[in-house]
């Protein structure tokens, strides 16, 4: 492939053309699953093209790197939701049938569920780590900060990150659905 910058979609379709084939496979053989391969094949190039970035790939090489690589974060993505949704069918299993949610408030809280585990992924692991063992497992500063091997400030300063992280999810949460409220 030449060199060419794609931001238009006439030049994703000459990239999708010449290399879709290829990450569709390359992402058969790592998910064993041709559905989800397509899937995310086509996810990666959408991707492409709602990227607000011009990509400049000067080789067959620089291109599939960094297709593969998108690929690989979507496969990421996709394995973290399917961890979540494990999780919260194994929580409902244990639930009484009677007091199982709706299933509207079921894709609320799963959809919640994801929204926050972004969230922790979005933090560097320590401060995902220190707001987690702080606020769930109900560990003092010192606590943490011995599990981590930091100071017990740090531990107030990575949970602070933590904690911005929650009232931004919070507050872009709050204007969707103020939005939703005021649509026609």
């Amino acid at each position: 492939m030449s060199a060419a910058a794609f931001a238009h979609p006439q030049q994703v379709a000459a990239l999708y053309a010449e290399h879709h084939g290829w990450l569709r496979s390359w992402l058969r053989r790592r998910l064993d699953n041709a559905a989800d391969a397509a899937d995310l094949a086509h996810d990666t190039f959408v991707r492409l093209l709602a990227s607000r970035t011009q990509h400049r790939f000067d080789s067959v090489g620089e291109a599939r790197a960094y297709l593969r690589t998108t690929a690989q974060n979507l496969c990421i993505n996709q394995w973290r939701r399917q961890e979540i949704e494990r999780a919260w069918l194994d929580t409902l299993a244990a639930t009484p049938e009677e007091h199982y949610p709706s299933a509207e408030r079921q894709a609320i809280v799963l959809q919640a569920l994801e929204e926050i585990s972004a969230m922790l992924h979005s933090l560097s692991p320590k401060a995902a780590r220190a707001f987690t063992l702080a606020l769930i497992c109900d560990m003092t500063d010192d606590e943490v900060g011995a599990e981590l091997g930091v100071s017990g400030r740090m531990v107030r300063k990575y949970v602070a990150q933590a904690m911005t992280a929650c009232l931004t999810l919070h507050a872009r949460q709050t204007a969707l659905e103020l939005r939703h409220d005021l649509a026609p």
